[in-house]
């Protein structure tokens, strides 16, 4: 069973010690950014960006230029709040809104986080069975039961430094770009122009139907509430915390942290997820393969065309994705029903101290994996998970924008008019993405 960590001593430090100790190394700056970041490109995610890459070629790569610092705000807005106030976002939201509004959005969020993993864990099932055989049931059930088992059992350090590691696999769609021969030139003629460079096949309505796929795959509520989560736990597990909040050059320091660590955490997931569309451009759509419902399939149509490595690299990045993302989606999920209901909550908490909190992992992954095992639809599964995100992720930004310009939440670190401005662009976009993918949903 997990312990509780050492308390942390001592008086409160300068902004040059801080600053000292802190730039030993890149890495030790890095964190719940950098995890969120990588978990935006799970197997889901990644389905999306090889069906762009396939359909469209090089003409939606101008999307991930745009998400990506719309994805820098509003994911450092989260991280600012769960620091600031030490509380999640379901918890900063229910002092906002009417009681009954938050438990929607929540329980919304928790649907959707469900059938991600769903998703998720048969693209992990499959791409396993691609490349060694096998039942794929067993697959599935065996990952849900890892994911859960990691969680319950690892301390919190150490699931930080699993959840790391697990970034790295996002290389393997970097080696796969290294593996085949890229027009460049060509690449950024028809991303700069890409009215110019449709298929003569593909109308309007479904480039913008793909448009809106990549925004809401990019932009996911339960990345905000993990983000958030993992800055509160990281201060709760300093017992001075609350009391260090108070020097102004600690918080800067700490704010500033948080923004390099967000801003290279989502650049990072919007260059890996560019790598996956310009690899599929390069392979599939080049060899007139244009539909792709699954990230196996993905790897399975990158076999006769890129060669084994490329396949073989193609379809274990989806395992190392699906590993990372699936304990993010049910911890987010159940950061928010424990904040929701005053349960204690967190990684650094055994199971004993935190029932609640982690009978939501068990019960997110539980069902998920037994959706999975059934051969749940993956189009499906997406369209729905995509749907309920819509549906809760614009009134969502919202919230946190407001959050974010409250002085009697955030007291003195209200986010910038920069920051604003950003925030609200941002939420306009999904907004005009949303509606359009409800209009065409149904």
């Amino acid at each position: 069973m997990k312990r509780s960590p050492k308390a942390e001593a001592g008086p409160p430090k300068t902004r040059g010690e801080t600053t000292q100790k802190d730039t030993g190394g890149l890495a030790s700056r890095l964190g719940p950014g950098l995890i969120t970041g990588a978990a935006d490109d799970d197997p889901s995610g990644i389905a999306t960006y090889s069906q762009a890459g396939a359909q469209f070629s090089f003409s939606l790569v101008w999307t991930l230029f745009l998400t990506m610092p719309l994805m820098i705000g509003i994911q450092m807005l989260s991280a600012r709040i769960g620091f600031v106030t030490g509380e999640g976002l379901a918890a900063n939201i229910g002092k906002m809104c009417p009681r009954g509004l938050t438990l929607a959005l929540v329980g919304l969020l928790v649907v959707a986080n469900t059938i991600n993993i769903a998703a998720d864990l048969a693209a992990m099932a499959e791409a396993v069975k691609l490349l060694a055989g096998g039942m794929q049931p067993l697959y599935v059930v065996g990952f849900g039961a890892l994911c859960i088992g990691t969680q319950i059992w690892f301390s919190y350090e150490r699931s930080v430094r699993v959840l790391k590691w697990l970034t790295l696999a996002l290389f393997a769609y970097v080696a796969v770009i290294l593996a085949v021969s890229v027009p460049w030139h060509r690449a950024i003629a028809e991303s700069l122009q890409p009215w110019k460079h449709l298929p003569a096949d593909v109308s309007a309505k479904n480039y913008a139907a793909m448009v809106v796929a990549v925004l809401g795959t990019t932009i996911s509520p339960y990345l905000f509430f993990w983000q958030a989560s993992q800055e509160v736990e990281d201060g709760r597990r300093r017992p001075n915390a609350l009391k260090l909040r108070e020097h102004p050059e600690y918080v800067a320091e700490h704010l500033s942290r948080i923004k390099q660590d967000t801003v290279v955490g989502m650049t990072f997931s919007n260059l890996i997820a560019l790598c996956i569309v310009v690899a599929t451009a390069v392979t599939l759509n080049e060899h007139g393969i244009t539909q792709i419902q699954t990230s196996a399939q993905a790897a399975e149509a990158l076999r006769p065309v890129a060669g084994e490595f490329a396949f073989a690299v193609f379809a274990m990045g989806i395992v190392g994705t699906g590993l990372l993302a699936v304990p993010v989606l049910a911890g987010s999920a159940a950061y928010a029903v424990s904040e929701l209901f005053g349960w204690r909550a967190g990684l650094s908490h055994g199971f004993r101290e935190a029932r609640g909190f982690y009978s939501i992992i068990i019960a997110a992954t539980g069902i998920g994996a037994t959706m999975g095992v059934f051969e749940l639809d993956p189009i499906q599964a997406l369209v729905w998970s995509a749907v309920v995100n819509g549906v809760i992720s614009v009134p969502i930004m919202a919230v946190l924008m407001l959050i974010g310009q409250s002085k009697r939440l955030m007291g003195t670190h209200t986010i910038s008019l920069r920051h604003r401005v950003l925030g609200w662009a941002a939420t306009g976009v999904m907004a005009v993405a949303v509606g359009f993918m409800l209009a065409t949903s149904f």
